[in-house]
């Protein structure tokens, strides 16, 4: 692989975290309504910049990956070296993005590993990754590590030892909303409410617990047993899940990180797509809404 695609990797990464945010309404996370309303203005926008931070500490995860070529003990040390030193950069940027920069790092690493690799065996390979442990990483508790020993969440470590099931899940229902004729707004919203369906999300946990928990997986599911954002019902039971979570101040943060990681797989090439692999040519995601600026 060459650096050019390295570089390739990581942008369709940052790209597929600025479209996330970009999505609107997304209940409980910062969008574009932010700042149209002059409300948490300052928060969206930092999280756009910082996003750009990603690209550099990205490009060298999927170069580390290309260089050391098996899914090894060195490879999750470098990977956890490199991504240490980006939570640095971003932090200087705006800060935000740590638990998207753990899924898209793995997740470009994984598909540095092996270009003409499916979305399902990306995941795979990432899996193998986070099995081992980063024995550089500082021994300090953090937040979602104080979640996992009260609740039993497994957390980001545990969703990436799993092979990211709810990313995949959601690159599944991002399909298959396409194919019911959703637009790509509608098709990437149910994605989302997929993921906060049945995500034991660590920053929800701390900040409502686990009956605050068990309520958004409730409205969430509300929305797609309505049949989704593409319908009357969905739409309404989306707003009312909306409002809800903003008058709480519950932010369901960790499902915006997997949406991410399900909308970089999505960029992937097709396997079919073997010349356009070889150029190392990465798919346009379709157009979605983007805020000015």
């Amino acid at each position: 692989m060459t650096d050019r695609h390295a570089e390739q990797l990581a942008r369709a990464a940052v790209l597929a975290l600025t479209e996330q945010l970009a999505l609107a309404p997304k209940p409980g996370l910062p969008d574009p309504r932010d700042l149209a309303a002059g409300s948490g203005t300052l928060d969206h926008l930092a999280l756009r910049w910082s996003a750009k931070a990603l690209t550099p500490g990205l490009t060298a995860m999927a170069a580390a990956a290309a260089r050391t070529g098996h899914p090894t003990p060195r490879l999750r040390a470098e990977l956890g070296a490199i991504g240490r030193s980006t939570e640095h950069s971003v932090r200087l940027a705006g800060g935000g993005h740590q638990g998207a920069l753990w899924v898209l790092g793995l997740l470009v690493a994984a598909a540095a590993l092996d270009p003409s690799a499916t979305g399902e065996e990306v995941t795979a390979t990432a899996r193998r990754i986070a099995a081992h442990p980063d024995r550089r990483a500082p021994r300090r508790p953090t937040r979602g590590s104080a979640m996992s020993v009260k609740y039993g969440a497994a957390g980001a470590r545990g969703e990436a030892q799993a092979g990211f099931p709810h990313v995949r899940s959601a690159l599944a229902v991002l399909l298959a909303a396409r194919r019911a004729g959703a637009t790509e707004p509608q098709a990437r919203l149910d994605a989302l409410l997929t993921v906060m369906s049945t995500l034991r999300d660590s920053q929800l946990l701390h900040a409502a617990g686990p009956l605050g928990l068990r309520q958004v997986h409730a409205q969430a599911r509300a929305v797609l047993e309505a049949g989704g954002t593409a319908t009357t019902a969905g739409t309404e039971a989306l707003a009312a899940m909306d409002a809800d979570l903003h008058v709480r101040g519950w932010s369901p943060r960790g499902s915006a990180g997997l949406l991410a990681g399900a909308l970089f797989l999505d960029s992937l090439p097709p396997p079919a797509s073997s010349a356009s692999s070889a150029a190392g040519a990465l798919r346009p995601s379709p157009d979605v809404t983007r805020p000015a600026g």
